[in-house]
C-alpha cells in the first residue's frame, strides 16, 4: 500500500470555486447535476467492456448532513486518477479511443467533480477500475484549501466505503459551512429528479421512515414521457397535459410531437392556453442526451413561435460552458429552423379543417396566427380565411369581407377606423380595422398574394363618396359658421366644410388619409424638434391638403349652431365640435385642444346664462 503523501492541485482552487460560484453556474444546485454526469459517463464507458453491466446510481444522505453517490461505472485506477482528477481539464483530453466516442458521453469540460467544492468542505472518491480487477481500489480526497490525497486502499475499505465489491465508484461529500442545505435529502431529491429524471438509468434516493426503516425510492423514468406508451390517443394526450402542468407549470391547450433524427431530437410541444406577448421571449425545458440543460433555454423555436413552449432532448446540440444554455452554432440553428417548419405544419394541419380545438386556437393564439401568416406564404391564406376582424358590418374573417364586398378596404390605425366607421357602416360600407399589430403587413401582403381580392387601404376619396353635397341654398344656411370657422381652427392644421351624411347622430368628423396624417405627424416633430434636427426634417415636408373636419348639416346640434348669428358662439361651437370629432376616433387629447375644449365650454356657458343680450 502506498504511503498518504499529500500533494496540491495544479490549479486555485479557491479561484476556481469563486469561478464556478459566481461566473460559471447560476447556481450550486449544478453540484448534483455534475455528479449525476459523472457517473452517467462512467456507467457509459463500463458498458462499452460489459453491455450487461448494472446501470445504476444510488444517492445516500448520511445523518451528518452529508451525501454519498454511488454509481455502477468503469471506475478508476491510481494512475487514472491521478491524470484526471488532479489538474483541471485532464479529462477533456482523454485516451484516442474516448475521444472518439466522445458522442456517447455527457461530460465535456473535466470539471464535474471539482464543482461539488461550491457546496462540499471535502470530498472522497472510492474507485475499483472494472478494466483491472486486478488493481487496488484507490481513495481519492480533496479538500476545499487546494490539497488532496490518493491512495491505494484495500478492498475491505473499499467496500465499506461503496457497499459492495463490484466497481465503480463512490463520492463521498462533506458539506460546507452554510451550504448544509443543498446536501439535505429533500433537496437532493428535487435536484436529482429534475436533473436526471430522464437519463437512461436507474436513479434512487435512500430515504429514512421516521421509525428508522430505510428504503430505496426510484427518481428517474423508463422513458422520457412523450415516448411513453399509452392504451390509447386520449390517455396519451392526458398524460403529456399533466407532464406539462408538472414541468412546465401551465395545463396546454394542445400538444405535439417533435421529431428531428438528423440532429437526434424527439419531444414534445405545449401550446399556451392563454395569448402571450410576441415580445416575451419564449424558454423551454431541454435536455442534452437525457441530462437536463435548463429549464428556460431560449433560442429553441423561432420567435414568431411565441404561443409555443418545448420539452425536447437531442444527442446533438452542444451546451455552452455551464451546461445551462445551448451553444448558438450550425447545429442550433439548423434544428431551430426544423422545429420552426414543424410548427407550421401542425398549425396549417389544425386550421384547415373547422373544429372545436380551431376555434380555441384561434380564439386564444389570433395573434400567433397573424405572425405566422406574414412569415410564410401558405398561412397567409389560411390566416385570411380563419381570423376574426373588426368591421364596419360585424365581425367577419377577410375572406367574408371580401366576398361580400368585392373589395377589402382597410384602415391602417385604429383612430383611422373609428373615425370613419359610423359613417361606413351607415352606407354599407365594409371597412376592416387593420390597426393592431401585424394587421397591415398582414393585408398588404395579401394583396399582392391575390390581387383579385382588390385589397387596398381606405382613402379620403372613399370616405367623401359617402358624403352628401348640400343644395346651393342649403349652404348659405351654414355660411356664417363657414366664414368663422378658420379663426376658430387657426393653429390645428384643418378645415371645416358642411356635408350631410349618415349616421344623423354623429355630428362632425375627420375626413384624411395616411398621407396627410404622416405629415402632421412630420411638422409636429419639427415644432418639437431643435433648429438643426428641424431644418432635416423640413426636408421631407411636402405641401398636401389639410384634413377636413366635416359638419353634419343632418345633425340638430350642427343645425343649431349655425342658426345662433353670434360669431363667438359660432367658434365656440366649432372648437366643441372639433374636440368630439378628435375624441370619436379615440386620438389622445393633447394640452392644446384640452384648452380649446375649456375655452370653449366657458364661452358657450356664459351665453347660456346671460340674462341681457346686450350684456
Amino acid at each position: 500500500m502506498a504511503s498518504e503523501q499529500r500533494e496540491a492541485f495544479q490549479v486555485d482552487l479557491h479561484g476556481v470555486v469563486d469561478l464556478f460560484a459566481h461566473h460559471l453556474y447560476s447556481s450550486p444546485r449544478v453540484y448534483l447535476r455534475e455528479l449525476l454526469q459523472n457517473g452517467v459517463d462512467a456507467i457509459t464507458a463500463r458498458q462499452a467492456l460489459e453491455p450487461d453491466c448494472p446501470a445504476q446510481v444510488r444517492l445516500v444522505p448520511t445523518d451528518g448532513g452529508g451525501l454519498e453517490v454511488h454509481d455502477t461505472g468503469i471506475g478508476l485506477t491510481a494512475a487514472e486518477a491521478t491524470e484526471l482528477l488532479a489538474t483541471i481539464g485532464r479529462s477533456s483530453k482523454r485516451s484516442a479511443d474516448l475521444e472518439q466516442a466522445r458522442g456517447q458521453y455527457l461530460g465535456q469540460f473535466g470539471i464535474g467533480l471539482l464543482s461539488a467544492f461550491m457546496v462540499a468542505e471535502r470530498i472522497e472518491m472510492y474507485c475499483r477500475s472494472a478494466r483491472d480487477l486486478n488493481a487496488p481500489p484507490v481513495c481519492w480526497t480533496g479538500y476545499a484549501s487546494g490539497e488532496y490525497t490518493l491512495e491505494e486502499i484495500t478492498l475491505e475499505r473499499y467496500t465499506q466505503a461503496a457497499g459492495t465489491e463490484e466497481p465503480g465508484s463512490t463520492v463521498v461529500l462533506q458539506p460546507r459551512r452554510d451550504q448544509e442545505h443543498w446536501l439535505k435529502p429533500d433537496t437532493v431529491a428535487a435536484l436529482a429528479e429534475d436533473f436526471g429524471s430522464l437519463l437512461p438509468l436507474d436513479i434512487a434516493i435512500q430515504a429514512k421512515l421516521p421509525d428508522g426503516e430505510r428504503l430505496w425510492r426510484r427518481l428517474s423514468l423508463p422513458q422520457p414521457p412523450w415516448l411513453a406508451e399509452h392504451p390509447n390517443p386520449a390517455a396519451r394526450e392526458r398524460a403529456l397535459a399533466a407532464y406539462c402542468e408538472q414541468s412546465l407549470g401551465f395545463t396546454p391547450l394542445a400538444s405535439f410531437d417533435l421529431n428531428l433524427p438528423l440532429v437526434g431530437l424527439t419531444g414534445v410541444a405545449f401550446v399556451l392556453p392563454t395569448a402571450t406577448s410576441p415580445t416575451n421571449q419564449s424558454a423551454h425545458r431541454a435536455y442534452l442526451k437525457r441530462m437536463l440543460v435548463g429549464q428556460k433555454v431560449q433560442g429553441l423555436l423561432p420567435d414568431w413561435a411565441f404561443f409555443v413552449r418545448c420539452v425536447v432532448d437531442s444527442s446533438a446540440l452542444r451546451p455552452t460552458a455551464s451546461r445551462e444554455a445551448l451553444y448558438e452554432d450550425e447545429i442550433l440553428l439548423a434544428t431551430r429552423e426544423a422545429l420552426g417548419r414543424e410548427v407550421l405544419r401542425w398549425t396549417a394541419e389544425l386550421l384547415e379543417t373547422p373544429s372545436a380545438a380551431q376555434r380555441a386556437f384561434v380564439k386564444t393564439h389570433h395573434l400567433a396566427i397573424r405572425a405566422l401568416a406574414l412569415h410564410d406564404p401558405d398561412m397567409l391564406e389560411l390566416a385570411a380565411k380563419v381570423l376574426p376582424y373588426e368591421t364596419s358590418l360585424g365581425v367577419a374573417t377577410l375572406a367574408e369581407a371580401q366576398a361580400a364586398q368585392g373589395q377589402v378596404l382597410y384602415t391602417t390605425t385604429v383612430e383611422d377606423y373609428r373615425r370613419v366607421a359610423p359613417v361606413a357602416r351607415a352606407q354599407g360600407l365594409g371597412l376592416v380595422n387593420a390597426g393592431y399589430v401585424y394587421d397591415a403587413d398582414l393585408l398588404s401582403r395579401l394583396a399582392k398574394a391575390k390581387p383579385e381580392w382588390r385589397i387596398r387601404p381606405l382613402e379620403a376619396k372613399d370616405v367623401e363618396q359617402t358624403l352628401t353635397p348640400l343644395e346651393p341654398q342649403e349652404e348659405l344656411d351654414f355660411l356664417d359658421l363657414l366664414l368663422a370657422a378658420p379663426t376658430a381652427l387657426d393653429g390645428l392644421d384643418c378645415e371645416a366644410v358642411v356635408r350631410r351624411f349618415e349616421p344623423s347622430e354623429l355630428p362632425a368628423m375627420f375626413v384624411t388619409d395616411t398621407e396627410i396624417e404622416h405629415q402632421r405627424a412630420l411638422d409636429q416633430t419639427r415644432q418639437a424638434a431643435d433648429n438643426i434636427w428641424a431644418d432635416v426634417l423640413g426636408e421631407f415636408a411636402q405641401a398636401t391638403a389639410s384634413r377636413r373636419l366635416v359638419l353634419n348639416a343632418s345633425n340638430q346640434t350642427v343645425r343649431a349652431l349655425a342658426a345662433v348669428a353670434d360669431g363667438e358662439v359660432y367658434q365656440a361651437g366649432t372648437r366643441s365640435l372639433y374636440v368630439t370629432a378628435q375624441l370619436l376616433a379615440g386620438e389622445p387629447l393633447r394640452a392644446q385642444e384640452a384648452d380649446l375644449m375649456n375655452d370653449a365650454l366657458g364661452t358657450l356657458l356664459r351665453r347660456a346664462v346671460r340674462r341681457d343680450p346686450k350684456d
